[in-house]
């Protein structure tokens, strides 16, 4: 059976709102956690990367006058609250799990330490990364490619809420946009397709790190992904 070995999931905050639009849906956690408890059985290693964008975007903040760092630091709290909520429901479900900060907060969660990140996942634990990269100016998207390269993950998955790949236009606004079924780093920055910031594709493109982007909100999706099959957009170096 063909699967990966080690691999970084990427969730966006949004993405725990579900049909709630804010906040975190008890069901949609639930589901995620199911299927993470799947992919632990299959032997693979996971670490999970969670967006804040359900309880507050720096972006946002910034755009209304807040001071930027401030802003993101707020973000980074948002995804703490967030990775708080799903190792709980993977606790709940029998799933072993740690949670690791950049912001240190010894309370709730461990440091961020890479060598302790790498023996949690050897150990088959889940490492859920939360607080971003520590600093402002840096989104989670540049955390996933951040810490894949640093763990040495196989791949990033990046799960989405409401499309199921990357397309050449906005599919809700252009029902006739075509999903692409593979593209690299530089057709992504060329075509400003909007999948993840530029510093993220950048650092994926330089360590060769690929990247799926897929739909969460079909169950079993993640699986799919782990095991190879085809679903999404393969995002590759080359």
């Amino acid at each position: 059976m063909e699967k990966y070995n080690r691999v970084v999931l990427k969730l966006s905050g949004e993405a725990l709102a579900g049909k709630l639009g804010y906040g975190i849906d008890p069901e949609v956690i639930q589901s995620i956690a199911t299927q993470i408890k799947e992919i632990v059985a299959y032997d693979i290693e996971i670490a999970i990367v969670v967006g804040g964008g359900n309880i507050w975007r720096g972006m946002a903040g910034s755009a209304k006058g807040m001071d930027r760092a401030t802003a993101d630091y707020m973000g980074m709290l948002a995804t703490v609250m967030n990775s708080l909520a799903l190792q709980d429901s993977l606790e709940d479900n029998g799933v072993q799990s740690r949670v690791q900060t950049s912001i240190e907060m010894r309370q709730v969660a461990e440091p961020y330490i890479r060598r302790k990140a790498i023996r949690h996942l050897e150990k088959k634990r889940v490492v859920i990364f939360a607080a971003g990269t520590g600093n402002p100016y840096f989104s989670t998207d540049t955390t996933a490619a951040l810490r894949a390269a640093e763990i040495e993950a196989e791949v990033i998955l990046m799960a989405k809420n409401k499309v199921d790949g990357v397309y050449d236009a906005d599919p809700f606004v252009h029902p006739e946009a075509k999903k692409y079924q593979e593209l690299t780093y530089l057709d992504l920055l060329n075509g400003n397709l909007g999948v993840m910031d530029s510093t993220a594709s950048t650092l994926c493109m330089d360590n060769d790190i690929p990247l799926l982007v897929f739909s969460i909100m079909e169950e079993g999706n993640i699986k799919k992904a782990v095991l190879k099959e085809k679903i999404g957009t393969v995002i590759r170096g080359k």
